[in-house]
């Protein structure tokens, strides 16, 4: 997928764009819980207990995954749609095409 920019995500902030800040402090929760995984193996804690963090954190990274996603379809995805471009609409549509396969395989 080549790189493109949604017009929220690369203009500078403000009132019509979305604030990721939450996704921020996601984020950050996730980097104690990876943190915390790492101890946990220094530390040879129980292989089990070791496995149940590693898939609270990809249940953690799921959840960040799908607050993105529904961001992206309430901004970039509807302003696309809205522009009535059908070029526009065609390249949006096959991004979220392409971003589910992508979550499938």
């Amino acid at each position: 997928m080549t790189k493109e920019f949604c017009s929220h995500c690369s203009a500078p902030p403000s009132a019509g764009n979305p604030d990721h800040s939450a996704q921020l402090k996601r984020l950050s929760r996730i980097a104690g819980q990876v943190e915390g995984i790492r101890r946990m193996i220094t530390e040879r804690e129980y292989c089990p207990d070791i496995m149940l963090q590693v898939s609270a954190v990809r249940a953690a990274l799921k959840g960040l995954n799908a607050a993105m996603l529904k961001e992206h379809i309430g901004h970039c995805v509807r302003e696309a749609f809205q522009s009535g471009d059908p070029t526009e609409i065609d390249r949006k549509t096959l991004e979220l095409i392409d971003l589910f396969k992508r979550e499938i395989d």
